[in-house]
């Protein structure tokens, strides 16, 4: 069987490696059919701290094909990626394609194979913030609706899937198949070891720290929404020190506004190795990330929620997160007060750390 696995961004990386993973476990084992993966990076991500590093780090096999897309707007990347994945789907016949999350190489991954008629697997389907002005809102809906498999990390991304009427769309398989990313933590915690900078931060902040991350389009797009992020971190780091590693995007659109952080301690993007040694050792995390805010979850730290709203809705139900959108007054009184708050964290919100080998067993017996 060959599976041809469509990456591009960070977040992609790690989820790809637990299936990868599974894969390679299988291909080991004396029973049943042998696996092909054929890995395609669209090159959304490019910078080695954003990409290559997770390559290295989490032992994935090395892309077969490397697009070199880049950034740009939404259709020139969207469509050039399309363009490329359906040439090396022509040129490699597989029997299925297999895409994460809600990027656009997604969306272009899934929309290649549907136009080949190429079965489409989704994991992360079913997750919904209900806000469209997201493009990664629409990438999500888009991809779930021309997949075969649609494999979903909660009950909550089923229920949603439900309300749209995917469990009549012919030929659809939907399962709960647990949290890939939760996989991912489990596994690679006990492998993580900090590089040089991380590793003098760490030792310069054993009194503690909080870690913030900031990427999103809805916030570095827009200067008052970042400036009101940023000016709330400099406060925080007034009392508590905040490390930030600094997503590209951010630091051109901070450049931008002519905004110099001086308290805030940022750094280069870092590879999953050395953000497991942070989050494990952080107080609590400020992020607009999903994976972040779900990360923050299984190395049981409070998570402040820099959007308005959010896919993991669970987190925010049972006191995990709280949505504080880009308001510096909310970010600054959730530090102070939500953070303090005692928080059982031991649900089982996302599975048990085996959604790779469940969805490795569905591909291959085709239900």
């Amino acid at each position: 069987m060959k599976i041809l696995t469509v990456v591009g961004a960070r977040p992609q990386f790690i989820k790809a490696a637990v299936v990868s993973r599974a894969i390679g476990k299988h291909n080991k084992s004396a029973a049943g059919e042998c696996i092909e993966e054929v890995i395609v990076h669209t090159g959304q991500h490019y910078d080695d701290n954003m990409s290559d590093v997770f390559f290295r780090e989490m032992r994935i096999p090395k892309p077969r094909y490397h697009l070199g897309i880049g950034s740009g707007g939404h259709g020139l990347m969207t469509g050039r990626m399309l363009e490329g994945l359906e040439s090396v789907m022509l040129s490699e016949q597989p029997e299925a394609v297999l895409v994460y999350g809600d990027t656009n190489s997604t969306l272009a991954g899934a929309l290649a194979a549907a136009k080949l008629h190429i079965p489409l697997a989704h994991v992360e389907a079913g997750l919904r913030s209900f806000n469209m002005q997201m493009p990664e809102e629409v990438n999500r809906i888009l991809t779930d609706r021309v997949s075969r498999w649609l494999f979903c990390p909660t009950d909550t991304a089923v229920n949603n899937l439900k309300r749209e009427g995917a469990d009549k769309w012919q030929g659809v398989l939907m399962q709960n198949v647990g949290d890939v990313m939760c996989d991912a933590a489990f596994f690679y915690r006990g492998y993580a070891t900090a590089g040089p900078v991380v590793a003098e931060l760490l030792e310069q902040h054993k009194g503690g720290f909080y870690l913030a991350t900031v990427h999103r389009q809805e916030n570095t797009d827009d200067p008052q929404r970042l400036s009101n992020i940023i000016t709330a971190l400099e406060k925080i780091a007034g009392r508590v020190p905040v490390i930030f590693p600094l997503h590209p995007r951010t630091r051109k659109q901070l450049i931008a506004i002519g905004f110099d952080m001086r308290r805030v301690t940022y750094i280069d993007p870092v590879g999953y190795f050395n953000m497991i040694r942070l989050l494990d050792s952080a107080q609590a995390v400020f992020t607009d990330s999903g994976g972040v805010q779900k990360e923050a979850f299984f190395f049981r730290k409070p998570c402040i929620t820099l959007r308005d709203e959010t896919e993991w809705v669970e987190l925010v139900e049972h006191g995990y997160c709280r949505l504080v959108g880009a308001n510096a007054g909310g970010i600054i009184d959730a530090e102070q007060n939500f953070i303090k708050s005692s928080r059982d964290f031991s649900l089982p919100l996302f599975g048990d750390g085996h959604a790779g080998e469940r969805i490795l067993n569905c591909l291959l017996s085709g239900k």
